[in-house]
This record gives C-alpha cells, structure tokens and sequence, in this order.
C-alpha cells in the first residue's frame, strides 16, 4: 500500500460503519489511559487491560495512577462505557484491540519486545472467527508488525490473514497536553493492509471529521478544523513514529550546540531562536535552549533508530551527535555551579522540578535525576521540590541523596545556588527577589531560561552571557 493521505470526502460507508465498537486497550500507562479516555469519549465501549492487578484495582476505585491534566476527569464522566480487566478473554469480544504496552531500551540501545510478545501472545488464543483489526500504537522497531502478526499466526487457532489485521497507528503526544493532543491531532498515521486501515478509520471517524463534543476541559482550539489522515504500510508507519521523534530530539541538541556559541560570543539564544524559527521552513517549536530533553521518547527512540542502522551496517552520526549534546547539558549546570562557587563540597544546592517537564510526574530520564546524582557524588547538599512528582521521586529514586522541599521558598532558604531545572509555572510566578534574600548566595542557574530581567545580572542561564562576575554577595 502506497503512502496517501486519505481526503476529507470518506466514503460513507467506512464514516458509518459500526459508529459505536466494543475496544480493548492492553496497558494502562501514559498511552493506554489516553487512548481509553479519547474512544470513550467518542462513543466506544472500552475495556482497559493489564496484567498488575493492583493497578487494575486503583483504576476501578476511580483512582488514576499517573498525573495528566484533565485525564482524571475525563475518564470519570465516561465511566459507564469503560470497564478494567486482568482477564485476556475480554479480547473474544473486542471489534478493536489496542496495544499500548512499554517497550524500554535494552542492550545496545534497541528497544526491548518483550511486552509486545506477552501482549501479542496473550491476545492470540481469544481471537475470535469473525472479522477483528489488533492496533499497535507502542513505539517499536520498524519490522514489529510483521513479527506480531507471526505471534498470532503461531499461537492462535483462529487466525486468518482475511480477517485479522495488524495496523500500526503510533501515538504523537506530549505529557502534559496529552489529552489535547489526542482530541486534535495534527495528523493519524495508520500502516497496514487496506481492510485493516479502512476499519481503524471507521473507528476513529468522529475524531477524524471533529463530530465529537469537545471536553469542557479541553476546548477546541478556535482555528482547529481537522486532522490530517496518513495510510501506509506498517513499515512506514513504524518509521514515521521514530523519524518524528528522532527530528525533533536533532532541533533540540541543534539549539543547544548554538546556544553554547552564543554564551562565548556574545549573542542571545532566545533572539537567535526567534529569528530562525520565523522561517517557515524551520519554524519556532523546539528551538528551545536549556538542559535538554528526558522523558521516554526522545532518548529511546533516537537510540532506536541508531541501532537499526547499526544492524543493517548504516552508521548515522547526525542522531548520536544529537544525544551527545543533549547529555552534555546536564554536565554544564555542573560547570556552570563551579564557575561561581568553585568546589561543590558542602555547598547547599536547590533543585527546583524533578519530573522531566512540566504537567506530568514522570520521571523518566529526567535530567533533575543526573543532577542530583552528580551533585551529591560531588558532596553538595541536595534539597528538591516538584510540584507534582515528588511522590513519585520516593518510589522511583531511592537510590538518589537529597532532602524534600514542602515548598520552593524552603528549598531555597540558605541556599548557595537555585537551579531550576523544569519549567514549572509555579516557579516562573515566584517573587524571586523576596527569595534571593533567604539565600546565602543570589545565584540562579536557570536550565530553562524562564526567568527574565531585571535579575538577569543574578542568572546563569543557556545561550545568554551570565553574571560578570561570581554570585558573593552571602546573606546570613
């Protein structure tokens, strides 16, 4: 099947076809809790699957384990349409069967498959005779499809290629606006055989043509009018989820390398970035300097698509220079500390934001983590606050020294430095010069160039020239 994006004049028949489909979704994280909430809403029947009985449980008590604006809400109001398993035998029933398992880096950067094949294996025997589509929207390695559909055949007595139909349909979201995302796409990618694509389709024509009532929560945005709708094959599909993610981590590094020009000569990052950005070819988002990226995507799926290369032969330099600059920031806060404190041992140092950014709890790579780590390895005194992930840090970070913070003014009180390393608008807000004077010195390192004047002459942040001289001023 040839890539088309499919026009707004759908054929009556697939916009109609079984407007209202029973769907199971396999995993209950960032992906599969969104995924639930958007087809609930659109009117579907959906039961959210997963093999931790303990989450399963939270989610029947009305409890969300993640933190993403609106989520909460919005699965509460579709509670009469969504149900949650442990059981696979809810499959036998489904019209639609999604996959929205984790597929971690393993050895050698390639992601790990092994909640795929568990899900594609326990999927297989409660297929049932008649016509169903099984929907991967997990981020994997070009190739995945196939191996999937190789599962079913394998271990399902009743699959027939005529009727079951792998389609790779991968997720575009940002945590923190994930429900936004999901509601008005930019675009829907789906990948597989035509029969397959075409019932997708069906299911998503409320979403596809904006028929739905938008969320209070979640407004349509005024100059929104409808997603764009790709079909491919699941190879490319697969490749368009890692070639997004993969362009997106290069703007980044590519706004840090040059912000780190910028800092040695003189000129403003932020100006800079506002100038090329205007070019429609380059455009504004993602030419923001700082600490660099985290969270489960970038890093993975950059990675991923560096060890496809590599097992085909094919280096790519430009994708592993991407992920060198990135790392490399989480090292210049360091220089940047020592640069006006010289050594770190006994220094108290504020870390404000732990999540990887702002509107989520998720940790995952988060550069707040390396900081912390470094810092103590370095013997400063770490004390944290985040305005939602902190909870969270106790059960995932144990292996982290640092002290919480009830607040951001308690983190600060006789502080030698502040960095700032998420950008939380609760830290934007802050009357920072109230807060400066509890600090024994006024030294911010602002790692996402939030703050702006008249206290530039106290911040150290990326792309910009900082303080002429050290931060000496000590406060009792």
């Amino acid at each position: 099947m040839c890539l088309a994006v499919i026009p707004r004049s759908l054929s009556e028949a697939v916009l109609t076809h079984e407007s209202s489909q029973q769907v199971v979704v396999i995993g209950t994280g960032y992906v599969g809790l969104g995924t639930v909430a958007l087809l609930a809403h659109l009117g579907h029947r959906v039961t959210g699957l997963d093999i931790d009985a303990a989450k399963i449980e939270q989610l029947r008590r009305g409890e969300v384990p993640i933190y993403e604006p609106g989520l909460a809400s919005l699965l509460a109001q579709q509670a009469d349409r969504v149900h949650w398993t442990t059981d696979y035998a809810v499959v036998a029933q489904a019209d639609v069967i999604f996959i929205c398992v984790g597929t971690p880096p393993g050895p050698g950067g390639a992601p790990d498959l092994e909640f795929i094949t568990g899900a594609a294996v326990g999927i297989a025997p409660h297929l049932s005779d008649r016509s169903q589509v099984l929907v991967n929207k997990s981020t994997v390695p070009i190739g995945t499809g196939d191996f999937v559909q190789r599962l079913l055949e394998e271990h399902s007595p009743h699959f027939d290629e005529t009727r079951h139909f792998v389609v790779s349909n991968p997720e575009f979201l940002r945590e923190g606006t994930a429900l936004g995302d999901s509601l008005y796409p930019d675009r829907i990618v789906m990948g597989g055989a035509p029969e397959g694509v075409a019932r997708l389709t069906a299911l998503y024509a409320p979403l596809i043509e904006q028929t739905f009532a938008p969320p209070a929560e979640t407004p349509r945005p005024e100059s929104y009018l409808r997603p764009g709708v790709v079909g491919t094959t699941l190879q490319s599909a697969e490749m368009i989820k890692y070639a997004a993610n993969a362009f997106l981590a290069l703007k980044i590094s590519f706004a840090n390398e040059i912000a780190g020009l910028c800092e040695r000569v003189g000129a403003d990052i932020q100006e800079v970035a506002t100038g090329i950005g205007a070019d429609a070819r380059i455009g504004p988002r993602f030419l923001q300097a700082g600490l660099g990226w985290g969270g489960s995507c970038f890093g993975k799926d950059t990675q991923g698509l560096i060890s496809a290369g590599r097992e085909y032969g094919y280096p790519m330099p430009i994708l592993q220079a991407a992920i060198d600059v990135n790392y490399r920031q989480r090292q210049v806060v360091i220089e940047k500390l020592q640069r006006h404190l010289k050594t770190l041992k006994g220094k108290r140092i504020a870390v404000l934001g732990m999540a990887f950014k702002p509107n989520t709890d998720d940790l995952r790579d988060a550069p707040a983590h390396d900081l912390i780590q470094r810092l103590h390895a370095m013997e400063a005194s770490v004390v944290a606050h985040d305005p939602v992930a902190m909870p969270r840090a106790r059960r995932e970070w144990p292996h982290l020294t640092y002290t919480e913070a009830p607040d951001p003014a308690s983190a600060l009180r006789r502080a030698d430095a502040v960095v700032i390393a998420t950008e939380w608008d609760e830290y934007r807000g802050l009357d920072w010069p109230a807060l400066l004077l509890t600090m024994r010195r006024p030294l911010i390192i602002d790692a996402r160039n939030v703050l702006r004047s008249p206290l530039l002459a106290q911040i150290e942040q990326f792309g910009r020239e900082g303080p002429s001289s050290p931060a000496e001023t000590v406060h009792p």
